[in-house]
């Protein structure tokens, strides 16, 4: 008698809930699908994906090389700029399309996202800019805001992409003009005592993401306790 199993069948997937209320998020969503309109039907998600990718990467290498020439911090800029179009554009140009792959996008987009993060944050604590444990100490808050985001995804169906109106665009943005004030303040008075710029930047960032990531977690917590009482 024949033992031979087969796979079940895969559940039909469920896409969640984009939650988007950033500061720019109207008009970034009006700007993103008119260049979905207009990009050539050569390009794909793929080809957007990995230009955000790249494009993180060497903004992490010209923190590095600021190092010895500050003004690579200007080249920065620009590819913060094209990280922000690949990264932001390449869901959008599948949802135009109507070609999109819900579960590879949510994945490959985010696992992307990590390794490019501790690219960044590499080249920034390399930088001299910044205390390196303050650079790392900004990944790891990243980090596990992130996990709260993919843990409420997965069990409350609602993939928030801001908290309290910033999001990675506004982040983009605060970088952006970071490396601007870089280049005529490195430094900063605080309380009487000179401190790195962005070692208070830093700080601040942690610290924020910490307050977003704690009060997400209780207001999560609590939805999940109500919906799952046990009677």
């Amino acid at each position: 008698m024949s033992t031979q199993t087969y796979p079940q069948a895969r559940p039909p997937f469920i896409p969640a809930t984009r939650l988007q209320h950033s500061l720019v998020a109207a008009a970034e969503k009006k700007t993103l699908v008119w260049l979905a309109e207009r990009t050539p039907r050569w390009i794909n998600s793929d080809h957007l994906t990995l230009l955000g990718f790249m494009a993180q990467c060497l903004a992490g290498v010209c923190y590095a090389l600021a190092r010895w020439n500050r003004y690579t911090l200007l080249l920065g800029i620009v590819f913060l700029a094209l990280n922000w179009l690949g990264d932001s554009l390449d869901g959008t140009l599948a949802r135009v399309r109507n070609c999109q792959r819900p579960r590879y996008g949510f994945y490959v987009d985010h696992i992307v996202d990590t390794f490019a993060a501790f690219l960044l944050m590499g080249g920034l604590a390399f930088s001299g800019y910044i205390h390196p444990a303050i650079a790392f100490g900004m990944l790891i808050a990243f980090l596990m805001l992130s996990i709260e985001a993919y843990l409420a995804t997965y069990t409350l169906g609602r993939f928030q992409l801001s908290y309290w109106k910033f999001g990675p665009t506004e982040i983009r943005l605060l970088l952006a003009g970071g490396n601007l004030a870089l280049l005529r303040w490195p430094t900063a008075k605080v309380l009487g005592t000179q401190l790195r710029l962005l070692d208070v930047g830093g700080l601040l960032g942690i610290g924020g993401m910490a307050l977003m990531l704690i009060v997400a977690a209780i207001q999560h917590t609590r939805t999940l306790y109500h919906e799952e009482r046990i009677s």
